[in-house]
């Protein structure tokens, strides 16, 4: 490949050396990089847009010219970038200039090499599913009927994990839980996770949910904190359907909950709304170097 958009990182690369390093290799072999910086709005207007004359980056995209989206930063970048693209059939690799990185495999003392195996095309791509999730908000009430009426939808992808969590002061959420439409159990917690493999090694595993190889297909439904002590978390088929109420809470009180996707985009829920969840009809395209399995790498990061 030679066609490149690298999505840079102002916060973990301030002085812009790590990107300088990388356009100036991959140039000085022939290839053509576009760099935009990860908190840029082009990246999800070039993707979503397909109809609005964007920024260079964005036409580039746009008609295909771009073979991989190259990724600075950490996890978090990475995730951010695979929801802005969600449109595309671009394939990312991260680039770790973070703590700790599952997703953004190369270090920064081996990025020539990686550059190199992308330039003689010695990589394979795996597809990553994704979380779809759909919001209905119920937050406004019918002056006829006098029950709450439609507001809207919203609907957003996630790679790793699509969170619910208290939002304002420390207190006790209750869930109502549904799979394919039947009625799971209702929880107490201090939150929901709903995750996917590629995500299990993220906040479901500091949750005490399971690892799971990332390649797999199915969904992980895991409580934070959870007020009791029988509840664990569950592994669900990826045709599974999972339905998330936002239920009264302490003393018939509204909740207020955020629902985050992948942790940088979020939706104030509240008493009466839902969310829907399943596996997304997206994918996104990882590109691997690396030959290690992902029991030695986790091995390894679990060491650090």
């Amino acid at each position: 490949m030679k066609h490149f958009y690298l999505i840079t990182n102002e916060r973990k690369d301030p002085q812009g050396q790590y990107t300088e390093r990388i356009t100036t290799y991959l140039r000085a072999r022939g290839g053509e990089v576009t760099c935009v910086d990860n908190t840029s709005e082009a990246i999800g207007a070039a993707i979503h847009t397909s109809d609005t004359p964007g920024t260079e980056a964005a036409d580039d995209i746009r008609t295909g010219c771009t073979e991989c989206a190259l990724v600075l930063g950490g996890d978090g970048t990475l995730l951010r970038a695979a929801r802005n693209m969600t449109n595309s059939d671009i394939p990312l690799l991260g680039m770790n200039l973070g703590s700790l990185g599952y997703l953004a495999e190369v270090e920064t003392g081996s990025i020539e090499q990686a550059l190199d195996r992308l330039l003689a095309d010695t990589y394979t791509r795996e597809e990553r599913m994704m979380l779809e999730g759909r919001v209905y908000l119920r937050g406004k009430m019918d002056e006829t009927t006098e029950n709450a009426a439609d507001t809207g939808m919203e609907e957003n992808y996630a790679l790793n994990d699509i969170v619910i969590s208290r939002c304002g002061s420390l207190q006790i959420l209750t869930f109502d839980i549904y799979v394919n439409g039947q009625f799971l159990n209702r929880y107490s917690a201090d939150g929901m996770i709903v995750a996917t493999p590629t995500g299990s090694t993220g906040y479901n595993m500091s949750a005490g949910g399971p690892i799971v190889e990332p390649a797999a297909n199915l969904l992980l439904l895991t409580p934070v904190c959870p007020h009791t002590l029988n509840t664990r978390s569950i592994v669900l088929a990826p045709e599974d359907e999972i339905r998330i109420e936002i239920s009264q809470g302490k003393d018939g009180h509204m909740q207020t909950v955020e629902a985050n996707f992948d942790g940088s985009h979020k939706v104030i829920m509240r008493t009466g709304d839902s969310i829907m969840i399943r596996k997304a009809l997206k994918t996104t395209g990882i590109l691997k170097l690396n030959t290690e399995s992902f029991l030695a790498v986790l091995h390894k990061k679990m060491s650090e």
